[in-house]
């Protein structure tokens, strides 16, 4: 239930949605006579948009959440198990071409690579579903794996978990794989990401080493216009707008212990 209304809510709150929904309300206002308050919310739809697009309020939304934790300043002597979340790969291409076709974020899969080179011993759980809004799918799982084992990653060092539809899964099913004792376990995940995905895994009694990736910004930035990349400034000011409502969701709901978690926890 919690995963269905989490989708249904972020298909309409995200803010192409949200200003798609304010303009048409306020259609069916001005043809009902309403129009000042047709206008109005019009307006506030184009306002939203334009904010989002045109300007770089998601790189300031978004820097906060990637500064959160950083790579460790000297590397793990041993590491025992390092885990991919999905989210890395475009699950209807790669399924239908049967190649690994990565997402804006697979720079996970790139680091995981390297990790992998890094510490040829450690384990590595691959952990991602199929969304129930692509019926017929590879899991994310298979799909990374695909791309591993083509770089030369073996097979026996891969562990699957293909059921996991959103972090929280995730976060308990690799607690499942793993066992009592996972020893030293490396997380990789999107900068922007990890907050929530640590505070889930600790949740679950997984103490991690994060490893953050796919940086959205630089962590310098003040809010400013920004008209060169009216896309991609949408698309960072849709991931930020996401990450913290998840983050509220989560502690709200009792998922994770802290409404931002640290480094200093670990």
């Amino acid at each position: 239930m919690f995963y269905a209304i989490s989708k249904l809510f972020w298909a309409l709150a995200q803010p192409v949605s949200l200003t798609f929904v304010l303009v048409v309300v306020g259609v069916v206002l001005s043809f009902m006579g309403r129009r000042r308050l047709g206008v109005a919310f019009a307006i506030a739809g184009a306002f939203i948009l334009g904010i989002a697009s045109f300007t770089n309020i998601g790189a300031v939304m978004i820097a906060p959440l990637e500064a959160r934790f950083e790579r460790p300043s000297e590397l793990p002597t041993t590491v025992d198990v390092i885990v991919l979340l999905g989210g890395a790969t475009s699950a209807r291409i790669s399924t239908a071409r049967q190649v690994t076709e990565t997402s804006e974020a697979g720079d996970r899969l790139i680091e995981t690579l390297w990790l992998a080179q890094r510490y040829p011993e450690a384990r590595i759980i691959l952990t991602g579903g199929v969304s129930g809004l692509m019926p017929g799918a590879e899991s994310e799982a298979v799909t990374m794996q695909r791309l591993l084992v083509a770089f030369g990653v073996a097979a026996e060092r891969l562990l699957m978990e293909g059921d996991a539809r959103n972090t929280d899964e995730n976060a308990k099913y690799t607690r499942d794989l793993l066992g009592p004792e996972p020893g030293v376990v490396l997380l990789v995940t999107s900068a922007f990401h990890m907050p929530r995905s640590v505070g889930l895994f600790r949740k679950v009694g997984i103490a991690t080493v994060p490893w953050p990736t796919d940086y959205r910004s630089t962590g310098t930035e003040t809010f400013g216009i920004d008209i060169i990349e009216p896309a991609a400034n949408l698309l960072t000011a849709s991931i930020a707008m996401k990450e913290w409502i998840g983050l509220a969701v989560y502690h709200w709901t009792g998922r994770i212990d802290d409404m931002l978690p640290d480094q200093a926890s670990n």
